[in-house]
């Protein structure tokens, strides 16, 4: 017992090593307003090119409806369990190839087939496309056959959002909802009024209201008509599915979850919110060497697999 305290000391530590050695490597490239978006695009592509896929994992290209995309799997997963999944980038960058190692990681801990998208991005695509691409890809399963009571969505950042808005859409078309939906730290209010937009401003690394604020009006420029299709936080929520919600401590958008959160208990929805301390936005994604990242993970795996196999 005593070596076991030990060994968890030493996880402990070194995962706060791990913590600080990446929110310090994300202080020295900070987000500046004379950052070109294609300059933005490479830094996403190069980093997530970085990230080691695991072992087992497949993945191939599919073209779901008009939306291209891949399906992906690790290791031994239920063909007939679908998580469809919508990659962040505030709207304007991001892809399949930058969040593959995350969603192969998923498609393990789940044992679920993932259908990762590449819905088209601002600003040469501006809203609704990128709702209109993740209803498309949605449909698209629907029409190969799966039952929605086989399907989570899920999206990180601007994708879960999407992932949000989504069942919205759903909603206002009195279509099949899925049988859950997973959100990591959503993108669910473009018009930034959370709180820790301001107090958690210092200490998140990665994203200020600045940087959303731009790209909020690349994506959405008449911010004064504000759909609840492009910020699921206004819309009316009840009826939706089951849902997980994660996010971390250190996020400026850790509103967007919590408020989100509030909202969809108001009205009935299973909602469950869980908030990692410390964590940045996008940790999930370095879950290769970051105790947190991979806990995240098989705590999404465990919702999936408690939800699907009901």
């Amino acid at each position: 017992e005593l070596n076991n305290k030990l060994l968890w000391g030493n996880l402990l530590m070194n995962n706060r090593e791990v913590l600080k050695n990446f929110i310090e490597a994300k202080r020295k490239n900070p987000y500046t307003k004379n950052k070109t978006i294609d300059q933005l695009r490479k830094e996403t592509e190069n980093a997530g090119s970085l990230i080691p896929l695991p072992e087992n994992i497949k993945y191939r290209n599919v073209v779901a409806g008009n939306v291209n995309a891949e399906w992906i799997t690790c290791g031994e997963v239920n063909e007939n369990r679908i998580f469809m999944f919508m990659h962040g980038g505030g709207y304007y960058r991001g892809s399949i190839a930058a969040t593959r190692a995350t969603v192969a990681r998923i498609s393990a801990e789940a044992k679920v087939k993932c259908l990762s998208i590449n819905y088209r991005l601002a600003p040469e695509h501006p809203f609704p496309a990128a709702i209109d691409d993740t209803y498309s890809a949605y449909e698209w399963l629907i029409n190969e056959g799966i039952s929605p009571e086989h399907i989570i969505v899920s999206g990180q950042s601007a994708g879960g959002g999407l992932c949000l808005a989504l069942l919205l859409k759903i909603k206002d078309n009195n279509y099949y909802q899925p049988k859950g939906a997973v959100a990591l730290s959503p993108w669910t209010d473009l018009s930034q009024t959370g709180k820790t937009m301001v107090t958690n401003e210092k200490i998140d690394p990665v994203i200020s209201k600045q940087y959303l604020d731009r790209f909020a009006k690349l994506y959405f420029p008449d911010s004064y008509n504000m759909s609840y299709l492009a910020s699921p936080i206004i819309g009316e929520l009840s009826g939706l599915p089951d849902m997980l919600i994660q996010v971390g401590s250190a996020e400026t958008m850790l509103d967007d979850s919590k408020r989100f959160f509030e909202k969809a208990k108001k009205v009935n929805v299973n909602v469950k919110l869980e908030i990692w301390e410390d964590m940045f936005h996008g940790w999930h994604s370095n879950a290769h060497i970051l105790k947190d990242a991979e806990d995240a993970i098989i705590s999404i795996g465990k919702f999936c697999r408690n939800l699907l196999n009901d």
